[in-house]
């Protein structure tokens, strides 16, 4: 927003005004190999229908990748760019657009250089999905909240334990701003709408895209846990919310069912009913997805992963986990990401 064009001024810390008076908002979009196309579409499509309802030109963009080649996106869709990033414009906003193998270019220090180089000279600088992780090693998250995808909060959480992480759908942090991706990148960019031109246009574009409610930076990037597992008795939630609290330190069926006020007996007999399996095999496929996620994300070791899911030994895990996927941790180690 911009103080004086008959709107209010950002808050201090919204970070810097964007555009000059009466001229369009420039974003640059930074596409890395195996971006998701679906966050980066969700992303920029909400700029287009904002120009289209608004009349005028708000918006305008340009794509980039390292070298200015097409860019091949998650689901292998090759995506064309206008430039390589290091020949760009400084924009007013540049979206990191990441996805699988979010580490890829950790080592890159011309590509963090140009980062902080965009941040210094008074650009907005954000990431969708994995691109939080090329903002850490640029260093343009120390002392920020930000956020990143559930699936590799524990990734992010053990190479940058210093950052302040959130589970939020997105985080504008003054100048900065990350996004955990998927269509939380439509509620991240209508926010950026609403506060450059206002409520109305921000609702006339989310009504576009049919989406009834936009939601806030804060809400949950994960469904409750009754639309996850279609389930509605309020005590199985309670036993289910319970049991993936618990992962690291399992509780026997006896104590679970004594924390939530029920019998084992009705705690079987609700998981039968409403799951279609008892509650064992349930607990132990929650603790084997957990290990599978620390496996494919984190750097921790197979008997570290064990530990983390509750299992005794490492022995344990591996025959439990083979019994389950099919294969040993070790051979889930070595599956390319692009084929998990």
């Amino acid at each position: 927003m911009r103080a004086g064009d008959g709107r209010q001024a950002p808050a201090p810390d919204a970070g810097p005004a964007l555009g000059a008076a009466g001229e369009a908002v420039r974003l640059a979009f930074f596409l890395v190999p195996q971006f998701s196309l679906m966050a980066f579409s969700s992303a920029i499509e909400p700029l287009r229908a904002a120009n289209r309802l608004s009349g005028r030109s708000l918006y305008e963009w340009q794509l980039a990748s390292l070298d200015g080649q097409p860019v091949a996106a998650s689901n292998g869709v090759p995506i064309g760019v206008h430039a390589p990033l290091d020949t760009l414009e400084q924009p007013d906003m540049l979206v990191v657009c990441a996805g699988l193998e979010p580490l890829q270019l950790a080592g890159n220090r011309r590509l963090h250089h140009r980062l902080r180089r965009f941040a210094r000279h008074g650009c907005r600088v954000g990431a969708i999905s994995g691109g939080s992780f090329i903002l850490a090693d640029a260093g343009l998250l120390s002392n920020r909240l930000c956020t990143v995808h559930w699936e590799y909060n524990d990734l992010f959480a053990a190479r940058y334990p210093e950052l302040k992480q959130t589970q939020d759908l997105y985080v504008v942090d003054r100048d900065v701003f990350t996004c955990s991706g998927g269509i939380a990148a439509l509620d991240m960019m209508l926010h950026f709408v609403r506060e450059q031109c206002g409520a109305e246009l921000a609702l006339a574009v989310a009504e576009q895209f049919l989406h009834p409610r936009i939601r806030e930076q804060d809400d949950d990037q994960r469904m409750e846990l009754h639309a996850r597992y279609s389930v509605h008795d309020p005590k199985l939630v309670e036993v289910i919310r319970l049991m993936e609290s618990t992962i690291d330190a399992p509780l026997y069926v006896q104590a679970i069912a004594a924390r939530v006020g029920l019998s084992p007996r009705q705690v079987e007999r609700l998981f039968r009913q409403h799951i279609g399996e008892p509650p064992g095999p349930f607990y132990l496929r929650l603790r084997l997805e957990r290990g599978r996620t620390l496996l494919m994300q984190t750097s921790h070791s197979i008997q570290e992963v064990a530990l983390a899911c509750g299992f005794g030994s490492t022995s344990h895990f591996a025959h439990a986990y083979k019994r389950h996927f099919q294969h040993t941790p070790t051979d889930e180690r070595r599956r390319p990401a692009r084929k998990r």
